[in-house]
């Protein structure tokens, strides 16, 4: 496990870049309709981690995929740099949790991140540029002409990372990123995407089942209620702009961060 002090960047910066503002979500209609998503407001600042957490079956992934462009929401909008967001926009790169699923085992690992670069016009050599420097930042560089069944599953995942910033991004998206991994390799790709942000200076948006991940990866953490969701809470997690798997989660104020948002999921709210 990485042992040395992650140095974040600034953080936020009080413009906000990615905006939700009333978003709601009904599967089905009429009386088979389900309301999963209940007015959902959310702002996220340029440069801001931002995670979100809640119980099962909140519609933490629904919230997620409205945010991303890849599903209408029923009522309400959600807008990236003041421009509304009805399909995937050229600013915003997603992360999902089935790394397996999202590579393309024929294609090397070079060719996977290179693969949302083709089509856009961007020269070859430009391309080439962007890929090298995105397999060095999750320190893959070395695997390049290598296959994704090579790999192994952190590995992999830090490919899905490494193609999302390719694009160069204003905001990334990432949906439960690291729940398929070990803990070992779970602790490993939190301090690499706490890297990654610092170097790219990239807007965060994690979503997460994990309240140790998101107290120690966040400036805020968004608590949704149960279904249909709605914010509950949203907490400014002052843990200081260097993290340390170790000596951040032994301070006393991460485990009343800890906590307080365990007992907001679970009902029981403990004072912050």
């Amino acid at each position: 496990m990485q042992s040395a002090a992650i140095k974040l960047n600034a953080g936020p910066t009080n413009d906000v870049v990615l905006s939700v503002r009333g978003v709601s979500k009904t599967y089905g209609s009429g009386r088979d309709g389900r309301l999963v998503l209940d007015g959902v407001n959310v702002e996220v600042e340029r440069g801001e981690f931002v995670c979100i957490v809640g119980p099962s079956g909140a519609g933490k992934t629904t919230l997620i995929r409205c945010m991303a462009g890849l599903m209408r929401p029923s009522a309400g909008t959600v807008q990236l740099d003041e421009a509304l967001v009805e399909s995937p926009p050229e600013g915003l790169a997603v992360v999902f949790q089935d790394y397996s699923r999202s590579l393309l085992p024929w294609m090397s690992i070079a060719g996977n991140v290179r693969l949302p670069l083709r089509g856009k016009g961007i020269p070859k050599k430009e391309q080439t540029a962007r890929v090298s420097e995105a397999l060095e930042a999750v320190n893959l560089g070395h695997t390049a002409e290598q296959y994704p069944w090579q790999l192994s599953g952190g590995m992999q995942q830090r490919v899905a990372i490494a193609r999302a910033l390719a694009s160069n991004p204003e905001a990334l998206l990432m949906d439960e990123p690291f729940a398929s991994v070990d803990a070992q390799t779970r602790s490993e790709l939190e301090d690499l995407i706490l890297g990654v942000r610092a170097q790219y200076g990239v807007t965060v948006v994690l979503v997460t089942h994990d309240i140790d991940e998101a107290v120690y990866l966040s400036d805020r953490i968004v608590v949704l209620s149960g279904s249909p969701t709605h914010v509950k809470e949203v907490i400014a997690v002052e843990l200081g702009t260097t993290r340390s798997q170790m000596e951040t989660k032994a301070t006393p104020t991460f485990a009343r961060l800890r906590t307080h948002v365990l007992g907001l999921i679970t009902k029981q709210q403990t004072p912050v």
